[in-house]
């Protein structure tokens, strides 16, 4: 149990987050994201998180200038901060179709697998609002779910997750990283686990470093990627969607992607996680060249 000064603590936290939440839902959507997506831009380059920012597009894109690997990172603290006004918003946003669409083939797809999906494991990487690339799983029904890293302050986590609830029907599994250290990251693996095998649809984001993950290219270097979608499906039989939410200008606006990934089932189990694993960072390594400037360079990527 939290002591009085932590309680203390959570509580205006809370507090904090719902007169900014109320402010931002006070106004229509689009202007919320503005205003918060010029702040972040404005704020985010005196981060340090900005200077590795810089240091993982000069990794990726060693041919730009330092001015053109500047452009893409302050649009990219835009884009955050588009995102963390959508987060207060996802409600609002879903109670609005069309600012949510489908691609032309995804649709076709979409059409074809929607009532044929099973079990399935729907992966994304941070880009545009990542969180909304489950909407598809959702609209496909059988209550999909997501992996969930859980907020400390308690009241802020029920809050948040209560946002997401219509995104996610199925709630929000696990407390921890699902390949972290110690009982809580194994806890967590058996639930997703189980999870799918008895048919339920999975949502997990799979573009960040994994230090007991296996290194597979991206962007011509090894990092280690997250395997425990390429493990689940291969050794219950589900389905590995891959998609990605693009922001459609400057406004709360999308367009959702998702293609089948193809899931190796040969006799060496190593292997064919390998193989899938390594499509999956070749399949982000293709959109974020598409439009550099909505993934989180942020984040540590390379050891």
């Amino acid at each position: 149990m939290p002591g009085i000064v932590t309680t203390v603590r959570y509580f205006a936290e809370y507090a904090a987050l719902r007169v900014i939440a109320g402010l931002i839902r006070s106004a229509p959507i689009d202007v919320g994201g503005n205003v918060s997506g010029k702040l972040w831009r404005w704020i985010a380059p005196y981060d340090r998180r900005h200077k590795r920012a810089l240091a993982n597009l000069a990794i990726a894109f060693p041919e730009k200038s330092l001015e053109e690997r500047q452009a893409i990172a302050l649009a990219m603290w835009e884009n955050l901060g588009r995102v963390m006004a959508e987060t207060m918003q996802i409600d609002r946003i879903l109670a609005e179709p069309d600012r949510l669409e489908l691609t032309e083939t995804t649709s076709k797809v979409f059409a074809r697998y929607r009532n044929k999906m099973g079990s399935a494991i729907g992966i994304t990487l941070h880009m545009g609002n990542w969180e909304l690339a489950a909407w598809p799983l959702t609209l496909a029904g059988n209550n999909p779910a997501a992996v969930y890293r859980r907020v400390n302050n308690p009241y802020v986590d029920q809050y948040l997750r209560a946002l997401r609830r219509t995104l996610y029907p199925g709630g929000l599994l696990g407390k921890g990283s699902i390949n972290g250290d110690g009982e809580e990251g194994q806890k967590t693996a058996r639930q997703i686990m189980d999870f799918v095998r008895q048919g339920g649809r999975l949502g997990l984001v799979c573009d960040l470093h994994d230090k007991r993950g296996l290194p597979v290219p991206f962007f011509g270097k090894p990092a280690r990627s997250v395997t425990i979608p390429a493990l689940i499906a291969r050794r219950v039989g589900a389905r590995i969607w891959i998609g990605r939410c693009v922001r459609l200008g400057n406004q709360s606006r999308f367009k959702v992607e998702f293609q089948e990934l193809k899931v190796s089932r040969t006799a060496n189990a190593a292997d064919d996680i390998k193989a899938i694993t390594a499509a999956m960072q070749t399949q982000f390594e293709t959109w974020v060249r598409e439009v550099p400037e909505q993934w989180m360079w942020s984040n540590r990527r390379w050891s």
